[in-house]
């Protein structure tokens, strides 16, 4: 007989973690106890040694779907306690802050048939939950994990639901949020004026979405308006409403076969599809069309992963779109007396209830690039679980960009990133960012030592980091915006450095004060280099070019040699390209794409940000050509005249649009790879990190990275973070993270 110290940490506390330990303990016949401790479980147990070790090695194997084991620790000893038999003990006093908490996640396959099983007492409740599933994140106010510190203090067990509570044998034992009819949440029905309904709010939400009507659905991180997918007409209706003319719906879908009815499905992408964190997930049409749904040749689906979603889509609704609700640059709304306000107008109706949201949390968005996520949005379902970096880093903040918000708190080995807020254009968006960031320094207990931001003066991140650096009389830290990409592949990588960075945007304030977005980079994440960059490309009225893209083609044709009598403000665009008065240079990638969706006639008014790249991507048909280019300079400048000639003669001579699309981002690939090889002989480095908002060009990633692979360089992408500016915050506290250490 021996004694086994058992000491686990990770998100092992309100998932089951107790009660799954107390079966496989007894399934071993093994005593002892385990409780909860400040950043997770620890137990004792006797037993033989053999049936000790075996039952450490089923604990990773076997523990239950929510929980994540980070650390395990086990010793033994021979000194026995002489235990009678298992049990789970009161927690220790800790500081319960260091503890991991889960996200949100779909509805487990035992929920799910008791919610179809009409002689189940829960028969149809649409806030079924266990400790395996439910609401997590978005209903907590402050830790330790219980009741009395969620959404749910509102709501008393009842008798029935308290014994399932407290029975170690019961799938819902200490499950915080568990419920039924009698004790639990209220789902109602609003009509456009706010009265409430009498009758099933779900039989009459499925109604009025029959007869094509819009209808506010909260979810567990917000509010979604949702509508027929089979109606077109209605689908512009919406569009109309809400001012979103063109940028694609997300789409509901009842199962994978409803899926599989619309878009291409891998088995890596129904996996990920299916998986409890539900995110939504950026498939291939099956055909083209279904432009009222999107213009691309991608779909956004996701399934069901509330109760109120399986009972309203029921077996009526294959699909429906299912889209966030919020006004134009806005966050999600996600109180009641808001959507009432806000939505009135937009919604024609209103399908709510009572439990509050704490912390709104929108839609995870991501594609499935090599068997895994490819973020574009890393929100519902995977925040506020934390990204394990290598070495421990301390208490920091990092504030992220400007565009696609989010922020970064790190302590220890640990990055906590927040979820998708938005762009930090408004006052609301800015509220929302700085009460985030308290409620995870609470929720944490992370108090920052020193603030790391972007070198953007204008980014209201920048300067609200700069005010509080002030106020709280603590080191403020700049990091260049593409330097920070690379350094956000490289922790998403586990990488130390030296790297080449191949990062490629839109738009980045450069160390020179330019505007920088196509470069190639060389470093680590104390120091960077630029090795290489695209030549500059004139923009005529700055800003304005992001969206009348026909402004940069403009300049691309002039600097090409080409003729512009085909674009209608050639002369005014001239005009002021003499004055040089409001046309700053760029180096983005992203503009080079603009230019060129306009120049193909793609799009030249862009309603949403990256449009034109996005519809450029979608136009590529199957061509293997590529168009010439040269490098010059130092840094090593690519030269894109040559292939903006070469496309205007394929374009003038007749070639299909596809084709050219084709050969463009053709082109790009064989001038990535020129650049990374030149700088591996160079250097001698030859890991390359992938990384910046172009690179969710689908078309790009399926083949650069392999073709580096073919030059005997090592191609790194993003899998954790996104590539876009929301992944930034990572790279901006590593940074600033290792110049502390330089500093100290």
């Amino acid at each position: 007989m021996e004694r086994a110290l058992i000491e686990i940490h990770g998100i092992v506390q309100g998932v089951g973690f107790r009660p799954f330990i107390h079966k496989l303990a007894g399934s071993y016949e093994l005593r002892g106890f385990i409780k909860n401790t400040s950043s997770g479980v620890e137990l004792e147990l006797e037993g033989e040694r053999e049936a000790l070790e075996r039952f450490a090695a089923e604990i990773p194997e076997k523990a239950p779907s929510l929980a994540l084991i980070e650390k395990m620790d086990v010793r033994y000893t021979a000194e026995l306690k002489n235990f009678s038999g298992f049990e789970i003990r009161k927690s220790r006093a800790g500081n319960f802050r260091d503890t991991l908490v889960s996200p949100d996640i779909c509805i487990c396959e035992d929920c799910l048939r008791e919610l179809r099983d009409k002689k189940d007492r829960r028969y149809g409740y649409p806030f079924i939950n266990c400790t395996n599933c439910g609401p997590r994140f978005t209903i907590i106010k402050d830790l330790p994990y219980d009741r009395a510190k969620t959404s749910m203090a509102a709501f008393p067990m009842c008798p029935a639901c308290d014994r399932e509570y407290h029975d170690i044998e019961n799938r819902r034992y200490h499950a915080q949020p568990d419920c039924c009819g009698d004790c639990g949440p209220e789902l109602f029905f609003l009509d456009g004026d706010g009265k409430k309904l009498p009758g099933d709010p779900i039989g009459t939400a499925r109604e009025w979405i029959k007869a094509g009507k819009i209808i506010a659905v909260k979810g567990l991180g917000g509010i979604h308006l949702a509508c027929r997918a089979d109606m077109p007409e209605t689908a512009m209706t919406l569009r109309r409403r809400k001012q979103r003319d063109e940028k694609p719906f997300a789409l509901m879908c009842r199962d994978t076969a409803a899926a599989k009815a619309l878009c291409l499905l891998s088995g890596a992408e129904e996996k990920i599809l299916n998986s409890p964190r539900r995110p939504i997930v950026l498939l291939k049409k099956r055909r083209p069309g279904l432009s009222h749904l999107s213009e691309n040749g991608y779909l956004g689906v996701m399934l069901p992963y509330t109760p109120v979603h399986y009972l309203l889509m029921g077996e009526d609704f294959p699909a429906l779109i299912m889209t966030s609700a919020n006004l134009s640059e806005r966050p999600i709304i996600y109180k009641n007396d808001r959507a009432l306000e806000e939505l009135r107008g937009i919604a024609d109706a209103f399908l709510l209830h009572d439990r509050d949201i704490q912390t709104r949390c929108d839609d995870s968005l991501c594609w499935v690039l090599d068997g895994k996520e490819y973020p574009a949005r890393r929100s519902r379902g995977y925040v506020p679980f934390p990204i394990k970096v290598r070495e421990s880093r301390g208490m920091a903040l990092a504030c992220g960009a400007e565009q696609k918000a989010s922020f970064c708190l790190s302590k220890e080995s640990y990055v906590f990133q927040s979820q998708h807020i938005g762009d930090l254009k408004n006052l609301e968006t800015l509220e929302s960012y700085e009460g985030q960031i308290r409620h995870f320094q609470r929720l944490f207990d992370i108090k920052p030592a020193f603030i790391a931001c972007d070198l953007h003066p204008d980014y209201m991140s920048t300067a609200y980091a700069a005010e509080r650096c002030a106020r709280e009389k603590i080191p403020l830290i700049q990091v260049q915006h593409h330097h920070a990409h690379m350094a956000s592949c490289m922790a998403d990588n586990g990488l130390t450095g030296p790297v080449i960075g191949l990062i490629w945007d839109g738009t980045g304030y450069g160390g020179d004060g330019e505007i920088w977005g196509g470069e190639c980079l060389v470093g680590d994440y104390k120091r960077f280099w630029r090795f290489g960059s695209i030549r500059p490309i004139p923009l005529p009225g700055g800003d304005r070019a992001i969206k009348e893209t026909d402004r940069t083609a403009f300049s691309l044709l002039r600097e090409a040699g080409c003729d512009t009598a085909e674009i209608e403000k050639g002369e005014i665009y001239a005009a002021m390209l003499r004055s040089e008065l409001n046309c700053p240079l760029s180096s983005g990638m992203g503009r080079l794409f603009d230019g060129a969706a306009a120049i193909l006639g793609i799009k030249s008014r862009c309603s949403y940000e990256g449009q034109g790249a996005v519809l450029l991507e979608a136009a590529a048909a199957e061509d293997e050509g590529a168009y010439p280019f040269a490098f010059y300079g130092e840094p090593l400048r690519f030269d894109w005249r040559p292939m903006i000639r070469a496309m205007v003669s394929d374009r003038d001579r007749g070639l299909e649009t596809g084709r050219i699309a084709a050969r463009f981002m053709n082109s790009l690939i064989d001038m990535g790879c020129a650049m990374c090889e030149k700088a591996a002989r160079e250097t001698g480095i030859k890991d390359i990190v992938l990384s910046g908002g172009s690179f969710q060009n689908m078309y790009i990633m399926e083949r650069l990275p392999t073709r580096l692979e073919q030059l005997g360089l090592k191609a790194w992408h993003h899998s954790r973070v996104s590539p876009n500016d929301e992944g930034i915050a990572l790279g901006q506290l590593m940074i600033a993270q290792a110049r502390g250490k330089d500093r100290g």
